[in-house]
């Protein structure tokens, strides 16, 4: 069993392999289930060119809104700009190729991905921007647009438990992106909160198998807050 142990102690070991040009899948919404250690390794490589495939970048000082800033980023494949200020400044230029895709559409694409189909129909952006240049068909009435699937080199993930074989937990909406991402990277890269030892995780409760699973770190989150929005209490005179 001690073969399969894929817990690295090192950010250096965990992206081992990571180089210039490559396509890296990162897990999380906005900051919520963001491999932070992960995201900052990359920063420290220096690794340019990169293709990234996310719901969205973050923030400007945060998560993937570092890679937008230190210019290591080439293509964002997402579905929201939201509150990263350099993300949107860099579209508008032209200096960053976006590739804006709806939400649900760019959750299927990285399924299909890691399933190993190739591609699917959908109804949605059929007749937009977002159609342009695809295969579409009509099936029983409705139209379709065909949209590939999607891949990366690097699959980087945020998980609340993994055992040391890669079996993995995700903890509420913190899973959003992950468990998909997860089977759809070459070598796929889990930062974990908790890693426990084999057995320990309850086999009904497994998220994600250890077979999709190359590397495991122990990482330590700040867990920032994108928006705090707080309820001010009213008091009587």
């Amino acid at each position: 069993m001690a073969g399969l142990n894929k817990v690295v102690h090192s950010y250096e070991e965990a992206l081992k392999g990571l180089s210039n040009d490559m396509t890296v899948m990162v897990g999380g919404f906005g900051l919520c289930g963001i491999p932070e250690g992960l995201i900052a390794q990359m920063v420290k490589t220096g690794v340019t060119r990169l293709t990234a495939i996310s719901n969205n970048a973050g923030v400007d000082d945060f998560g993937l809104g570092l890679l937008l800033k230190s210019r290591q980023i080439d293509t964002m494949i997402a579905s929201y700009v939201g509150e990263n200020a350099t993300f949107e400044q860099q579209m508008l230029s032209g200096e960053l190729n976006v590739i804006l895709t709806p939400q649900g559409t760019l959750a299927e694409k990285i399924r299909a991905g890691g399933a190993g189909i190739p591609a699917f129909f959908t109804a949605t952006g059929y007749g937009t921007p977002v159609a342009e240049g695809k295969e579409t068909r009509e099936i029983d009435g409705r139209h379709y647009v065909l949209e590939p699937s999607l891949t990366a080199d690097f699959a980087l993930v945020r998980a609340w438990k993994a055992d040391t074989m890669g079996n993995l937990v995700f903890r509420k909406t913190a899973a959003n992106f992950n468990p998909m991402m997860a089977t759809a990277g070459k070598i796929t890269v889990v930062e974990a909160e908790h890693i426990v030892e084999p057995g320990e995780l309850d086999p009904d409760h497994i998220h994600t198998p250890g077979i999709y699973v190359n590397r495991v770190i122990q990482g330590t989150f700040e867990k920032r807050i994108e928006q705090r929005t707080v309820k001010l209490s009213s008091t009587k005179a």
